[in-house]
């Protein structure tokens, strides 16, 4: 008897999971119904209650800010504004005068007068002015973001520190959500509702459970499995084929976080590489930056998991369907040689996102002409090495994880009593039936 066909791919409209039977069921609870009760007790623990307060810096995102609204913008000559457009440095690094440099002097800036629109100062008016070489220019009607001084002087206090992105940026989640829901009809639609209670499980518990001191690494696998858990059973039904994939995320999540732990520590990382982890740390010096480096890679490594372990479990439940006499280790070897497949684009996928987000970086040592050695030893760089490839062995280790589960799940099954005799019915047979 030939093997059957071995369906590629990766989508995921699958059709509903055949029923299993109740000894099954029950096996499958015994697992899940702990480790969801540890997940709920986690929670309860270490719920933090909210951001903890501290005094405003005044530094990079800790600046109290406001909405503004760009009401007129005049040119006026730099010279008038004793604004003089900056030269570009020389070889040695020091500012040069180029011999156009009065007439660079002379150019014409923009002045331009914003309106607070929001909180206790709304309605108040000040100026900005606009080099003609700034990045950024304003313009009459244009919604920015002001930045809110309280201790300078009072023409001093508000400056603009951005442009508002609100509008396009509403408009693009809305073609997003309409995307979804449009090809993804209700599991698209229990899509988008996991991705909402995904992110108010990272604002409102893991993100204020880190600020007040807990453990990112504990905090971290604690919400990372309440949203597996939400996510799963949400988008794919409450059934074994879900539960089976929650157990191989589950698995998958704790290898991640035991190699992270050691490779973190036996290279050194400190986590304190940009000027966001140096504000953090700043402000709350408790927290261990190593740790939440830590944390950043479970978290950034589960949605990739989602996709592997559905996928792996739910091949191997259709390979069973077309063909029950197929044994575990049949089915563990064919859903294998598919698993090779998501492999090989997964992880290919993963290591580009990761390259595409250090972009700017990589051009950096490419303009300096460092060495692939000098490059990779650095810290801020062999952080990304580092959760590059331990997200990746997890991912590779989540596929024949999964796929023995769902083997061993799907071949331990019992028939009900009495249904041992029925054979179930497939498509051939339903089209003899009905000629």
């Amino acid at each position: 008897m030939s093997s059957p066909p071995e369906p590629h791919g990766h989508s995921h409209s699958h059709g509903p999971a055949a029923p299993v039977s109740q000894h099954l069921r029950k096996v499958i609870a015994a697992v899940l119904i702990p480790f969801a009760a540890a997940v709920v007790a986690g929670l309860v623990v270490l719920w933090p209650g909210g951001v903890p307060g501290h005094e405003r810096s005044g530094v990079g995102f800790d600046r109290q800010t406001e909405s503004g609204r760009v009401v007129r913008v005049e040119e006026v000559d730099c010279k008038d504004v004793n604004v003089q457009p900056q030269q570009p440095p020389s070889a040695d690094g020091s500012q040069q005068q180029s011999p156009g440099g009065d007439e660079r002097a002379g150019g014409v800036c923009k002045r331009a007068t914003v309106e607070v629109t929001s909180g206790k100062d709304s309605g108040r008016r000040f100026e900005e002015v606009v080099q003609p070489d700034a990045p950024r220019q304003l313009t009459t009607g244009q919604g920015v973001v002001v930045a809110y001084a309280p201790d300078a002087p009072r023409e001093l206090q508000y400056s603009v520190t951005d442009v508002d992105r609100g509008f396009p940026m509403a408009l693009l989640a809305g073609i997003f959500a309409l995307a979804v829901v449009v090809v993804g009809r209700m599991r698209g639609l229990m899509a988008l509702v996991a991705l909402a209670v995904s992110f108010a499980v990272l604002s409102f518990f893991i993100l204020p459970a880190i600020l007040h001191g807990s453990n990112p690494l504990v905090v971290a696998v604690v919400g990372s499995s309440a949203i597996m858990l939400i996510a799963l059973y949400s988008c794919h039904g409450l059934n074994a084929r879900t539960s089976v994939a929650a157990l191989g995320t589950l698995i998958s999540l704790l290898l991640i976080g035991l190699l992270g732990s050691v490779f973190i520590g036996w290279a050194q990382l400190t986590g304190n590489t940009s000027d966001e982890t140096g504000l953090i740390h700043g402000l709350y010096p408790d927290i261990d930056l190593s740790g939440l480096l830590l944390a950043g890679v479970v978290i950034g490594s589960l949605g990739v998991l989602d996709d592997v372990t559905v996928t792996q479990t739910s091949v191997v439940w259709e390979l069973k369907q077309a063909d029950e006499t197929m044994t575990a280790r049949q089915l563990y070897r064919a859903g294998l040689r598919i698993g090779r497949d998501h492999i090989a684009s997964v992880v290919n996928t993963l290591v580009l996102a990761y390259a595409g987000a250090s972009l700017p970086l990589l051009l950096l040592f490419s303009v300096a002409q460092s060495d692939v050695g000098t490059v990779a030893n650095s810290e801020i760089v062999a952080e990304e090495i580092v959760r590059t490839l331990v997200g990746s062995i997890g991912l590779v280790a989540s596929v024949p994880v999964t796929t023995g589960l769902a083997a061993l799940v799907v071949s331990a099954d019992r028939p009900a009593p009495g249904a041992a005799g029925r054979p179930r019915a497939t498509a051939s047979g339903r089209r003899r039936r009905k000629k």
